[in-house]
């Protein structure tokens, strides 16, 4: 199999990689709690992120809490984040491909957090997720069906 790593038509950023693998966390999370797409729009910085879900409706302030207090029961089962290189073949039953590229590589870069998370991504992860401190949401709001949730992560 070709290791090369794949070049995707996008910004080449290097994420802080604790709190970019939290994001990564944060969008299992919401995928298995509300049945929605990873991500819509990211963007990730070290002292703050946010992320954008696209949801029928307004989740509660008591869920948001449970989606935090589930990122961090994660968080805290010190997972290992390991990287494979698949065919888009063998990823396009592990991973949601919808977001990639058209002239994407044959040779995709699979970043898994344990047996938690799957995802085709360039950026840099921790080794664990023992590195990545505690996951907090500083504030949520939702206008037409889009969510967005800004958080940031602490020692």
């Amino acid at each position: 199999m070709d290791n090369t790593q794949p070049t995707l038509n996008v910004h080449n950023k290097h994420e802080h990689p604790p709190m970019h693998t939290a994001e990564h966390i944060l969008n299992q999370t919401m995928v298995r709690m509300f049945g929605c797409p990873r991500s819509k729009n990211a963007h990730i910085e070290k002292k703050k992120s946010k992320c954008d879900y696209l949801l029928a409706e307004e989740p509660t302030a008591e869920t948001m809490a449970e989606v935090e207090r589930k990122v961090n029961e994660v968080i805290d089962r010190h997972l290992p984040v390991t990287i494979d290189y698949l065919t888009r073949e063998e990823a396009s039953g592990i991973v949601d491909l919808s977001k990639l590229p058209e002239d994407v590589s044959e040779t995709l870069r699979i970043v898994r957090v344990g047996d938690y998370d799957a995802c085709a991504c360039i950026g840099d992860h921790v080794n664990n997720t023992s590195e990545i401190g505690h996951f907090k949401f500083l504030n949520c709001d939702y206008t037409d069906g889009r969510l967005r949730v800004r958080f940031k992560l602490t020692d």
